[in-house]
């Protein structure tokens, strides 16, 4: 074990040591994102969703722009993978990479950014405009130990909103789910433009005639002047979150009604949230990057309401190091909303897997081989999900989704979900594992 791990995340010195390399780097590449509008999407779920969508929508409607997430980067044309097992990266890579995205011409940034972010001033030095809160559930305890202190790391960001460097083309704005918990410390702040979104009539923008058919999701959407006619092949509601809060960001970059409904149009897909992973049986597979309770309730709930489903099969894991008070709360909803669970293993980092496996046993009321599995290896664990498989069943393998990287106690190997579900699957077409 590293000297550095028996430092405390949120030692003084640790902090200090942080900060100074953020203000190194930034002066460093000179400050890129003052030439950039810059947008944080921040909170606990649907970040790296709501990051890709915002982004991609922005370059179907010919804007250069930059996006950072948890998965993946791309500098307008160009995509990448993000293998840093970071939401944030490195102040360094990140003012770098900003840099290159200005000499690239982009003028649109979208980063996804975490609470570890803030707290070790990994954005410090970039200047932002637009701040969108998507949810609040439990996360990062480790780091914040408290609920309390872990929503007011969050608050900073949108206290700064309104203290960072003006651009002349762009307003400062704030925008918020009213339906999250301590909304109301967010709306108290003071901004340019406070944008909300939900769908009760307190919200400055909510979706109505909501009308679901078999191959398209149609809704209307006021806005001052004007009535979106939104036409979508994004089902379930989380979706719809999704749409609203990009609308907001729509507006604020004062793109015209026709061009935001074209664009929502033509996204069809959202990579890692209930991703299907299409195959030739009869049942469905899905895998998700649901880590937390909030997650995990949404998309197995989605699931439970889909009239055609036998039964769900899910495929968990008992998280590492972080926050180990997620834990029964993570297993309570996935006991309570799936027929049959895998426990298995995920990034292990300084714990071992067997030890998280018995964290979590004193929380488990099903008994073992008969509706419950405990299978270290993953790759084994999803093969024993899709051999018990039956007609009309779903299959939802949580948290790893894009990942191409597993983090064991030695060193990070390749690996992923997708990659291993593709070849068990091929393996039961061609009859060299029978069902």
């Amino acid at each position: 074990m590293s000297f550095k791990s028996h430092i405390s995340l949120d030692n003084p010195l640790r902090l200090l040591y942080h900060r100074f390399r953020a203000i190194i780097a930034s002066f460093i590449y000179w400050f890129p994102s003052r030439n950039m509008v810059i947008i944080w999407i921040t909170w606990t779920n649907w970040k790296t969703t709501t990051t890709n969508l915002v982004a991609r929508w922005l370059k179907s409607t010919w804007k250069k722009v930059f996006m950072f997430s948890t998965i993946n980067y791309f500098i307008w044309d160009k995509e990448y993978r993000n293998d840093t097992k970071m939401t944030s990266p490195d102040p360094f890579l990140l003012q770098s990479l900003l840099k290159e995205a200005k000499n690239a011409w982009c003028e649109i940034a979208v980063i996804e950014t975490s609470s570890h972010s803030i707290t070790m001033s990994r954005n410090w030095g970039i200047d932002y405009d637009i701040a969108l809160l998507t949810n609040v559930t439990q996360d990062h305890l480790d780091l914040h130990h408290t609920m309390d202190n872990y929503v007011r790391t969050k608050l900073k960001l949108f206290k700064n909103l309104i203290w960072s460097k003006r651009k002349p083309w762009i307003k400062k704005t704030a925008i918020i789910n009213i339906d999250s918990d301590y909304k109301e410390l967010f709306l108290n702040e003071t901004y340019d433009v406070l944008s909300t979104y939900w769908f009760d009539h307190n919200a400055n923008l909510r979706a109505t005639n909501i009308i679901n058919d078999i191959s398209w999701v149609t809704f209307d959407v006021k806005i001052p002047g004007e009535t979106l006619k939104i036409k979508t092949k994004l089902f379930w509601k989380h979706n719809i979150y999704n749409i609203l809060w990009t609308i907001w960001v729509f507006l604020s970059l004062w793109l015209k009604e026709k061009d935001i409904e074209k664009a929502i149009k033509e996204v069809d897909v959202i990579p890692w949230r209930l991703e299907e992973i299409r195959n030739y049986e009869w049942f469905k597979v899905f895998v998700d990057y649901a880590h937390t309770q909030d997650a995990l309730e949404n998309v197995l709930n989605t699931l439970k309401n889909i009239t055609w489903i036998n039964r769900i099969i899910t495929v968990f894991w008992a998280t590492w190091d972080r926050d180990r008070s997620k834990r029964p709360l993570m297993w309570e909803v996935v006991s309570r909303l799936s027929d049959y669970v895998v426990l298995t293993q995920d990034d292990d980092y300084s714990e071992k897997t067997q030890d998280i496996m018995k964290d979590i046993l004193p929380w488990i009321e099903r008994k073992e081989w008969n509706d419950f599995w405990i299978i270290p290896d993953r790759e084994t664990a999803i093969r024993t999900a899709l051999l018990q498989a039956q007609k009309d069943d779903a299959i939802l393998i949580a948290w790893k989704w894009d990942e191409h990287v597993m983090m064991t106690n030695s060193w990070p190997i390749p690996y992923n979900d997708k990659e291993i579900v593709l070849k068990i699957l091929k393996e039961i077409d061609d009859n060299k594992i029978i069902k």
